[in-house]
């Protein structure tokens, strides 16, 4: 009897796990939000967008923005593909939202169909730099957002895959009115900077368990340590950017910070994929990254790079 009980606990603990995995609808956006053009907002979301989506969505193998797979899924998860945001009818996502879905997207990680799509979370981004990013998504301004009618494949979560998803499936408050930092108070906007561009989603402990909130409360924050596929298939450790000075790049100078930026070259070492070259930065928001990370507290967790 004893057996057939727990055989009937364990059952109900499995249903309710599984249960609880299939939360993957949420409500979706009934905002009005048209995004206002301008050529400054055409410029600075181009910027944007290279800086901040294109390490997902930007396939080199072609030059556009057709997608990629993500790499760093654990095979025992499913396959996860990001999306085309060329201007395809098709195959493209951009298309098939509207701005205020966009918007939402971003902000909460909603989709305009319900699914939680948590590696497109922004929710700090201010408004200003949403409605930039949609502008030029929406242009015609680049040949790499030229309707590419094609899809690098479909994402596909096993059951192992889904059911971490619903599990993990957290949708963030909708935030409006957030606005960018000035350029009069480096520290904040470096401290933006390093939230929105993604610094320390990858620079941290680990990719799930990352506070998207509060982006300094995260565990082991920017100390480093993530695994990552690089190119080929090569792992690559995520390094420690606290001003540390043995662990970390407390002994970068400014110079040196813009060069491991903008031209994938440290003091001590050609920095790989799939760390990106952040070459449309301007020197005033690598000043501010700079800034900000002088103030966060030094870690000495010490990075093994193989």
């Amino acid at each position: 009897m004893k057996k057939y009980k727990l055989i009937a606990a364990i059952s109900v603990i499995i249903a309710g796990v599984i249960i609880a995995s299939c939360k993957t609808q949420f409500a979706t956006t009934k905002e009005r939000f048209t995004a206002a053009e301008s050529p400054r907002a055409l410029e600075h979301g181009r910027n944007l967008v290279y800086s901040i989506c294109a390490g997902c969505h930007y396939n080199r193998g072609v030059n556009k923005f057709i997608g990629n797979q993500i790499e760093d899924v654990p095979g025992i998860a499913g396959k996860v593909y990001s999306a085309n945001l060329t201007h395809s009818k098709t195959h493209g996502l951009i298309p098939r939202y509207s701005d205020a879905e966009i918007k939402y997207l971003l902000k909460t990680g909603v989709g305009r169909d319900g699914r939680f799509l948590s590696y497109m979370l922004r929710p700090n981004m201010s408004d200003e730099d949403i409605n930039d990013i949609i502008i030029f998504l929406r242009s015609n301004a680049d040949p790499a957002l030229a309707a590419a009618d094609t899809t690098i494949g479909l994402t596909h979560f096993t059951t192992i895959g889904k059911m971490y998803m619903g599990m993990h499936a957290d949708p963030v408050p909708y935030k409006t009115g957030i606005k960018r930092p000035s350029e009069s108070n480096p520290a904040a906007l470096g401290y933006y900077l390093v939230d929105n561009l993604g610094c320390f989603h990858c620079h941290s402990k680990s990719l799930t368990s990352l506070n998207l909130i509060n982006p300094d409360q995260t565990k082991g924050y920017l100390a480093g340590g993530i695994k990552l596929k690089g190119e080929k298939g090569m792992e690559v450790v995520a390094s420690n950017i606290t001003p540390d000075k043995n662990a970390g790049i407390g002994n970068y100078t400014r110079q040196q910070f813009s060069k491991a930026l903008k031209d994938g070259e440290a003091p001590d070492r050609k920095l790989h994929p799939p760390m990106p070259k952040f070459d449309r930065l301007s020197d005033r928001e690598i000043d501010a990254i700079y800034a900000y990370l002088q103030t966060v507290p030094p870690n000495g967790h010490k990075v093994e790079r193989n």
